[in-house]
């Protein structure tokens, strides 16, 4: 019998569960970053999602802004959004495919009305959203209905021995319930890149990871650059990583035995339940970004030398199983499983410590991250502005 895992949600209209309940201040373009932070200020509670970006973007990178932005809007774990911005065909555009979740969504230009009557104008509509989802109640919800994400950061040999199994256990079993999970860090994948290929269900979507994949590390050749310093960065180094294939072999423990439904272009929601994998750098701000925007509602990030990042849309659980750093660095932590290297902690009692804290943090309870305020919000860029 599969095991149901409950939690206090926040359901919206679409059918999506939520673990948070933000009022979002979204600008469009980085110029109109001043009127969301201004709000902020003002309306206490709202969130201003600050970025320097949605200026001249063309193409394919433009696409990908706009399902960052749109995505960001549509997160579950987003009870209403006000969009802000210079231009009104990109505010129409984001307000509009956030207004097909069904959520309480406001729009407001800039242009010829300036910062000052803006901002009044936003701060009214946010105090109004402020009200209405400070009475929206939890009620019971199930993994089922929701989606996790999971990325490893500046990984060592504690990583691939105890911190990502953990994260995999809990991958197998929230799988099992019904739970959707994304991974990704394509380049990160060197040297185990046909294990992951091997586990994914279906040949058209094995085909479509190799695309992804090819294209991904050719770019990297083309450029003729030495990764060693990036790819293992300094900290792998320093932990003892000494290849990309030893981290990679590490990395890809974070998913456990489970099979692979299929691979999503960065940023894209999965168009079903399963473990997904989303084409993506390995910077964490970045590829937790992209996580929040395709529907993850909670990360787990595993780390070994040590990682401080956090998201504004999603409450970040981080584990380390290197003492030096739980010691060093355990206001950043949610789970310290040093233990496991001395044998007291097995990995499956680990994978039962972090269900828990996972439960527990969809119903409330905030995370490092959350009390430590690090909302890293980094949308990425492909190429040049025009």
């Amino acid at each position: 019998m599969t095991t149901q895992y409950t939690f206090q949600g926040y359901h919206r209209p679409d059918g999506t569960v939520g673990v948070r309940n933000h009022v979002l201040l979204l600008p469009v373009e980085g110029i109109s970053n001043r009127v969301a932070e201004n709000v902020s200020h003002i309306i206490q509670g709202t969130l201003a999602l600050q970025h320097p970006y949605g200026d001249l973007q063309f193409g394919q990178d433009l696409d990908l802004f706009f399902r960052i932005m749109t995505g960001a809007g549509a997160n579950p774990n987003v009870a209403a959004v006000i969009v802000i911005g210079m231009e009104p065909v990109w505010v129409d555009q984001i307000a509009s495919g956030i207004e097909a979740t069904g959520k309480p969504v406001a729009r407001f230009t800039i242009r010829h009305v300036g910062d000052l009557v803006t901002t009044e104008q936003v701060a009214r509509k946010a105090q109004e959203f402020m009200y209405c989802a400070s009475e929206m109640p939890r009620q019971e919800a199930s993994l089922t209905d929701i989606v996790l994400s999971t990325k490893c950061s500046e990984s060592d040999p504690t990583n691939g021995l105890a911190a990502n199994p953990i994260v995999g256990t809990v991958v197998e079993r929230a799988l099992a319930a019904g739970t959707t999970v994304l991974f990704g860090e394509t380049s990160e994948l060197t040297g185990a890149e046909y294990i992951i290929a091997g586990r994914i269900k279906t040949q058209d979507q094995q085909r479509k990871f190799w695309q992804m994949y090819h294209e991904y590390i050719g770019f990297i050749a083309d450029q003729r650059a030495n990764l060693l310093g990036s790819q293992p960065n300094q900290s792998n180094l320093l932990g003892g990583l000494t290849t990309i294939e030893e981290k990679a072999f590490g990395n890809i423990t974070k998913i456990g035995q489970a099979l692979i439904d299929g691979v999503l272009e960065s940023a894209q929601a999965p168009p079903g339940k399963g473990l997904w994998f989303m084409n993506t750098s390995s910077a964490a701000a970045e590829v937790l970004t992209l996580f929040a925007a395709a529907g993850s509602v909670l990360c787990m990030v595993a780390t070994g030398q040590g990682n401080i990042i956090g998201n504004p849309l999603m409450p970040v659980i981080k584990l380390t199983a290197n003492p030096q750093t739980a010691m060093t660095m355990a206001e950043h932590f949610d789970l310290d499983f040093s233990t496991v290297l001395s044998q007291q902690t097995s990995i499956d009692q680990g994978g039962n410590m972090l269900m828990d804290m996972l439960l527990r943090v969809a119903g409330g309870r905030v995370t490092a991250s959350e009390v430590l305020n690090h909302n890293e919000f980094v949308p990425v860029k492909l190429f040049r502005s025009a």
